[in-house]
């Protein structure tokens, strides 16, 4: 009878705790859901809105090349054609002219690049241009003299106030050039702490504040970063402003860090009984931490310094701050240059009234994606090819 009174009071409790751990299991699996569901949404939202942005609009059209087309090359094509070709490549034709002299006092043909509103047509998109300009274009379209090319120019020139002929040339050439700042000064001074910090350091007061205020700067809001940047390299050593040299040393400042804490992690993961081992062998301490801790520890190691330097790839605020979001047409060609990141050209973009930018800025996007994804993988291949366990 005893028995059957404690099953009576026990068997509720476990259907209980039976439905708890089933709604907890179907929130869990909901929320991988709708992460899942909202990543897969971003993704197709940009590459449908990218896409179109790697095709661009040309039209055929027949130039008399003659003196007067070099020193006013709007004079070379018709009011009906002047209104739907790109004005870049009408002040690009007398140098193009000059390149070839042979030309001159000839009929040469052209695909010229037509403007932006009307790659927006052609392409099925919302655009401003007039009935009559669409009905010209229809007619050029129906004889062929209109087709869409692959966006060379969006991958081989740089920003432009006119939206057709913009492009990434010069952000791809900044971000290249910061991120080799950030990795030669962010790096190595991070691993060397870590493994001061790790092996070295005594255990004291002193180094546990450290370690303690090195883990919150990690977590701190990066344009903190940038303010920091904007008063001691800037203001203070006087480097110049929008350069990858400043942009690279700021977002350094910001992945230090994360690398120190991510390398501290790979040297604590390494067996004791290595350094006991070596100490049995008469090594000294930087002997042992030189040939067997930090090798077994380098994959770890460049594993989170991949990623601290991804992360910085992607960020736009502290480079706000020292001045790298300023209209640069032209790439840089030395660390002290003037120059643009790709988020910085992004957001940029963004901000565009035309809405050829707008398929600029997710095509901007795509590539970015494409970049930190791969070095992401670049960490995932390292971490598992070179990792031992123990």
């Amino acid at each position: 009878m005893q028995e059957k009174n404690d099953n009576y009071f026990y068997i509720p409790q476990i259907k209980r705790r039976n439905q708890k751990a089933a709604i907890f299991k179907g929130l869990t699996i909901f929320s991988i859901v709708f992460s899942i569901s909202f990543l897969v949404f971003f993704l197709v939202d940009i590459v449908r809105s990218g896409y179109p942005a790697f095709q661009q609009t040309y039209i055929k059209i027949e130039v008399k090349i003659n003196d007067e087309v070099v020193e006013n090359p709007y004079g070379a094509v018709n009011g009906k054609q002047l209104k739907v070709i790109s004005r870049a490549w009408l002040r690009d034709l007398p140098n193009l002219i000059k390149a070839n002299p042979t030309w001159l006092n000839s009929t040469q043909t052209f695909w010229a690049l037509a403007n932006s509103e009307v790659d927006q047509y052609i392409k099925g998109k919302e655009s401003r241009t007039s009935a009559r300009d669409r009905a010209y274009v229809d007619e050029l379209k129906e004889q062929g003299n209109v087709v869409l090319k692959f966006n060379t120019l969006f991958l081989l020139s740089g920003d432009s106030k006119i939206p057709e002929n913009s492009g990434i040339y010069s952000a791809i050439i900044g971000s290249l050039l910061t991120m080799i700042v950030t990795i030669l000064i962010a790096f190595p001074i991070g691993v060397m702490t870590a493994i001061y910090l790790e092996e070295f350091a005594p255990e004291n007061k002193l180094t546990h504040i450290i370690e303690v205020n090195i883990n919150n700067l990690a977590a701190i809001p990066s344009i903190l970063f940038g303010l920091l940047g904007l008063a001691i390299f800037i203001n203070f050593f006087g480097v110049p402003r929008s350069s990858p040299l400043v942009g690279g040393m700021t977002l350094a400042l910001m992945s230090l860090p994360v690398i120190i804490v991510s390398s501290k992690a790979a040297l604590k993961s390494v067996p004791a009984s290595i350094r006991q081992a070596g100490f049995g062998l008469g090594l000294t301490k930087w002997q042992i931490v030189r040939d067997h801790v930090l090798p077994v520890a380098m994959p770890g190691i460049l594993t989170g310094s991949i990623i601290s330097i991804a992360r910085a790839i992607g960020e736009t605020a502290p480079l706000i701050i020292v001045g790298m979001i300023a209209f640069v047409p032209d790439a840089a060609t030395s660390f002290s240059d003037a120059a643009t990141v790709l988020p910085a050209q992004i957001f940029t973009w963004a901000g565009m009234p035309e809405k050829a930018y707008l398929e600029r800025t997710a095509a901007a996007i795509i590539v970015l994606l494409v970049l930190l994804l791969s070095l992401n993988a670049v960490a995932i291949y390292l971490r598992k090819k070179f990792e031992r366990k123990w």
